[in-house]
C-alpha cells in the first residue's frame, strides 16, 4: 500500500480504544489520525484525556499522545479527517445505532467492535476466516443508507471466539448440540484488577447479556447472504452459561458437542489444524499463520501460556475427547481483547481493504 488510510478511533479513550491504538502502532497499512471520545475528554491531548488509565501492557504510542480528542458527536468534523473509523463508543444501543449510522452516512465506513448492529439484516457480522462472504450484503445496506462508499461492518462477541471457529472447522460432520460454559476474563468488562478489586479471588455466575449473544451469535456467523441480508444458520442449537473469573485476559470455553455424523478424534483435530481461510491465503498484516492450534497436553490450554498465541489472533484447542453424554468435549481458548475485540475489527478491516470496501477518500 503507498500510502496508509487515515484511521479514526471512535470510543479512543476505553479499554478496547486503547487496544486499537496499541495494535495499529506501526501497522502497514492503516495510521491512526485521530482519537475522539466523550465531551468530557474532547479538546484535550489524548495523553491528558487517559490520565492514569492507560491499561495496556505496553507504553502509549509517542504519536498519538499529542493528538487532540475531537467530541464524537461532531461527525461531520471528525469524519472529514479519515478515510474510516474503528468504534468502540460506550454509549445506549440506540445512541451507537444512531451515531454508526451518522458516519457512514458521511461516506466514512465504520468497523464496530459493538453489538449495537450485530443484528441488523444487512450489517455483515464476519469472523473473517469464516464468513467473509457476508461482506456482501454491504451493497444493500448502501442502498439503505444512500451512500456510495459510507456503511457499517461489525464483529461478533468475544465469547463465542473461543468456540465458533470449530464449527465452521467440523462443518462437513454436522454440529448439532452444543453445551458450553465460559470462563470470561475481566477486561472484556473493560477492566482491570486495580478498578475491580472485588473479583480477586472470586467468580461472579453472570455476565448481563452474555449469554443470548453466545447462543445466537454464532448462528448468525454460519448462516448465509439471501436477498441483501444475512439468514441465520438452523443448526446447530446452543446453550450457554457465562461465569465471570478472575483473569485479566482470555476467554475460556467448556464445550459438549454432538454431530449428525460421529467423527473419529484425528479427523477432528486435523480438521482444526487444517482450518484456514481468506486472512491466511490472502497474508493479511494481522492474520495468524495458524488460526487453530491443537495442544496435546492434558492441561491445555493455559490463559497464562497460550492467551497470546499468534500475538492473541489465534484460537487454542484442547482436552479434544469423547463423552458419556455427548460425542465429544473440549476446552477453547481465545483472548477477548484481541481476537475477541480490536484485533478481531483490524483483522475485518484488512479484509474489507484487501476486497476493496476500504479505500482512501
Amino acid at each position: 500500500m503507498e500510502q496508509k488510510l487515515r484511521v479514526g478511533i471512535l470510543g479512543a479513550t476505553g479499554m478496547v480504544g486503547q487496544r486499537f491504538i496499541s495494535l495499529l502502532e506501526n501497522h502497514p497499512w492503516f495510521e491512526v489520525v485521530t482519537v475522539a471520545a466523550s465531551p468530557r475528554s474532547a479538546g484535550k491531548t489524548y495523553e491528558e484525556a487517559v490520565g492514569g488509565r492507560w491499561k495496556m501492557d505496553t507504553p502509549m504510542p509517542e504519536a498519538v499522545k499529542k493528538l487532540t480528542v475531537l467530541n464524537v458527536n461532531e461527525v461531520e468534523k471528525v469524519a472529514a479527517t479519515v478515510d474510516f473509523v474503528f468504534s468502540a463508543v460506550d454509549m445506549t444501543k440506540e445512541e451507537i445505532k444512531a451515531i454508526e449510522e451518522e458516519y457512514a452516512k458521511t461516506e466514512t465506513p465504520v468497523v464496530s467492535n459493538n453489538s449495537a448492529h450485530r443484528w441488523t439484516p444487512d450489517v455483515p457480522m464476519v469472523v473473517p476466516e469464516i464468513n467473509p462472504e457476508h461482506f456482501d450484503v454491504i451493497e444493500s445496506q448502501k442502498k439503505r443508507l444512500g451512500t456510495t462508499r459510507g456503511f457499517i461492518a461489525v464483529k461478533p462477541n468475544c465469547s463465542i471466539q473461543s468456540y465458533a471457529p470449530c464449527l465452521a472447522a467440523w462443518k462437513e460432520f454436522g454440529p448439532k448440540e452444543l453445551v458450553v460454559t465460559t470462563y470470561q476474563a475481566i477486561s472484556g468488562a473493560g477492566k482491570t484488577f486495580k478498578d475491580w478489586p472485588e473479583m480477586d479471588g472470586n467468580i461472579i455466575p453472570y455476565i448481563g447479556g452474555e449469554e443470548e449473544k453466545s447462543e445466537k451469535e454464532p448462528l448468525r456467523v454460519l448462516g448465509r447472504v439471501e436477498n441483501g441480508e444475512i439468514v441465520m444458520a438452523d443448526a446447530p442449537k446452543i446453550t450457554c452459561q457465562c461465569v465471570r473469573v478472575p483473569v485479566l485476559n482470555g476467554h475460556t470455553a467448556a464445550v459438549f458437542i454432538n454431530f449428525e455424523k460421529k467423527p473419529s478424534k484425528e479427523e477432528l483435530i486435523e480438521k482444526l489444524v487444517s482450518f484456514r481461510g481468506f486472512p491466511q491465503e490472502a497474508e493479511l498484516p494481522s492474520a495468524p499463520k495458524q488460526f487453530i492450534q491443537y495442544l496435546e497436553e492434558d492441561n491445555r490450554p493455559q490463559v497464562s501460556l497460550d492467551v497470546d498465541y499468534e500475538r492473541g489472533m489465534g484460537v487454542s484447542i484442547g482436552r479434544l475427547r469423547e463423552d458419556s453424554i455427548y460425542d465429544y468435549k473440549f476446552i477453547g481458548l481465545s483472548h477477548n481483547t484481541v481476537r475477541g475485540a480490536a484485533g478481531g475489527a483490524v483483522l475485518c478491516a484488512e479484509t474489507l481493504t484487501a476486497k476493496g470496501f476500504i479505500q482512501a477518500k
